[in-house]
């Protein structure tokens, strides 16, 4: 099958990968189902926290795109609350071969950073961007990311060496 040498592909790709951001990994030996686990980006109400996102991927593969919801509840005007399901345009009519599940999770990253309010799945979280009300939906997407998503480790930081 054509989409099982493409995951494999990827699969390997991702081999040694050391993106903090985004943690990519196959779940079946049948590289079907896939979970990421996003870093929620900074200066953002997500800063701090991580999100899963279950990918499903279809058999026909990468002709057909893959089925990725958020596992994680999240608020976000791009983001369905009870299912999880993402609303973009990639992952529907402009889906195409030349992306990877890789490059896609990556753009699911960058909607945490970037919504889009005015094509909402979302409304409250829509509408409240819309108004021009930063501050309530900052406030109500860090909240419900203190209830639901797992807090994130920082990376150690280095000391600087003690002088003699």
């Amino acid at each position: 099958m054509n989409s099982l040498k493409r995951l494999r592909k990827e699969a390997q790709n991702l081999e040694g990968s050391r993106d903090e951001d985004i943690q990519l990994r196959s779940v079946d030996a049948d590289l079907l189902k896939w979970t990421a686990v996003l870093r929620g980006p900074p200066e953002t109400p997500y800063a701090g926290f991580l999100f899963v996102v279950t990918i499903d991927v279809p058999e026909t593969y990468p002709l057909v795109p893959p089925v990725m919801k958020f596992a994680t509840k999240i608020f976000h005007p791009n983001v369905y609350f009870e299912t999880g399901e993402i609303c973009m345009d990639i992952l529907k009519k402009e889906w195409s071969p030349a992306w990877s599940l890789q490059s896609a999770c990556i753009a699911i990253h960058a909607i945490l950073s970037e919504p889009n309010p005015d094509s909402p799945l979302n409304c409250d979280a829509g509408n409240m961007l819309r108004a021009g009300d930063e501050r309530a939906f900052f406030t109500c997407a860090r909240m419900y990311a203190h209830e639901f998503a797992e807090k994130a480790i920082s990376p150690p930081q280095l000391q600087p060496a003690a002088k003699p």
